[in-house]
């Protein structure tokens, strides 16, 4: 019975990671773009055209990389949620006391966190800064 129900809400999927070079991507695209924002103070004393590449840059790796940590927030908690992890964890027989604590607080914390609304919320500012900062451009704001 509950195996049905799972089939139906398609959960009994494989569950499984993003690919090695997509995880790497990801993960550049966040330190290049942290290191062109950084890079704007020393760039200010040259050329603003350099200004404004390293500023698309970062924001464009923002949109990425924010982007993909809330996905994979997102995915974390649904998975927490629709399998129940944390009842599980309650129930599971044969985990020494410390371990329930120590697997109880992760698997909760991955339901619970703001990590991924703070990712949402600079991913959609991002994304905003990009459209207004190509608005401005084109129109010699």
């Amino acid at each position: 019975m509950k195996d049905s129900i799972l089939k139906k809400k398609n959960l009994l999927k494989v569950i499984k990671p993003n690919p090695k070079p997509v995880r790497l991507f990801f993960f550049w695209a966040g330190i290049i773009a942290t290191v062109a924002y950084r890079i704007i103070i020393i760039l200010n004393s040259y050329d603003p055209l350099w200004v404004k590449i390293a500023w698309y840059i970062g924001t464009i790796g923002f949109i990425l990389y924010f982007g993909h940590r809330f996905d994979v927030a997102r995915k974390r908690a649904n998975l927490v949620r629709d399998y129940k992890l944390v009842e599980t964890v309650d129930r599971a027989k044969g985990i020494k006391p410390q371990n329930r604590v120590a697997l109880r607080y992760l698997v909760k914390t991955s339901l619970t966190s703001k990590s991924r609304w703070n990712a949402a919320v600079i991913f959609i500012l991002s994304v905003a800064a990009l459209f207004i900062g190509i608005f401005m451009d084109i129109y010699g704001l």
